[in-house]
């Protein structure tokens, strides 16, 4: 079975321009993401989908430097950029990893990957977001090569094309959907912002960085950033004017979910 991560990046973000080039660490945010996605120890291989607009020129050399391959499409329809990064790399499996999430712990993709592979035979869509208890920016969804190929053909609605796995999601009753929960039993996912779509987002996530980043300890944990917040309130506070805010909130799939009886 071939994984491939796709992470969708651009410079043209609306909300804050060019997030995915911000310094972390001396290096762009993009680079330390893709760091962190290539400890995971699941993946077959890891990509980055761009667009085809020469301002995202920039993003292909970041993936060449990481050691990362560079697929490139369409600019708002990553449903589609998705769909021919998978094809074109021969993905059995497509695990989405957004470019704003440079918090995502390894060991929380594998985890997720892990739980499809045990599902793998009545699962079309693995999540930790639906609903989400990690803390926000350790976003990893995986789908079937085949499913993402019927969302692709029959997707009509504006937001199932730029936001890729909504047709799915929100179809429980047609597509067989399995949750992976934190494994603390907690739910931090509304108290903890570890996403970046706002000045303060960036902020809180160069200071976490500034403070527990090293050459010789490059891959800190989750549980390292919630010492660290825990003993440095100060930090949680530069973003906490925008905790709650994701988009998908508000388009949570019925009380089913979970419970999709057949695949596509």
């Amino acid at each position: 079975m071939r994984i491939v991560v796709v992470v969708q990046a651009r410079t043209a973000s609306t909300r804050l321009p060019a997030k995915v080039l911000m310094p972390l660490a001396n290096r762009p945010l993009l680079r330390r993401l893709l760091e962190r996605v290539l400890a995971a120890n699941s993946p077959s291989d890891v990509v980055v989908a761009t667009t085809l607009d020469r301002g995202d020129d920039v993003i292909g050399m970041i993936a060449r430097e990481a050691g990362v391959a560079c697929f490139r499409g369409h600019a708002t329809d990553l449903l589609d950029r998705h769909y021919r990064a998978a094809r074109t790399f021969r993905a059995d499996v497509v695990v989405k990893i957004p470019s704003d999430c440079p918090l995502v712990d390894p060991q929380v993709i594998d985890r997720v990957i892990g739980d499809y592979a045990t599902h793998a035979s009545h699962a079309d869509f693995v999540s930790n977001l639906h609903p989400a208890t990690y803390p926000d920016g350790n976003d990893v969804e995986v789908i079937p090569c085949a499913v993402l190929e019927t969302a692709w053909v029959e997707a009509a609605e504006q937001h199932e094309r730029e936001h890729t796995t909504p047709f799915i999601w929100e179809r429980p009753e047609r597509f067989a959907m399995h949750h992976v929960a934190w494994e603390t039993g907690l739910d931090y996912s509304a108290t903890h912002r570890w996403t970046i779509d706002f000045l303060e987002d960036y902020q809180f996530l160069a200071a976490v960085y500034d403070e527990l980043w090293t050459s010789t300890r490059p891959i800190f944990s989750l549980s390292d950033v919630l010492s660290l917040l825990e003993g440095r309130p100060d930090i949680a506070a530069l973003n906490a004017c925008h905790l709650g805010k994701a988009w998908y909130r508000d388009r949570v799939p019925s009380p089913v979910l979970g419970r999709g009886s057949r695949r596509a």
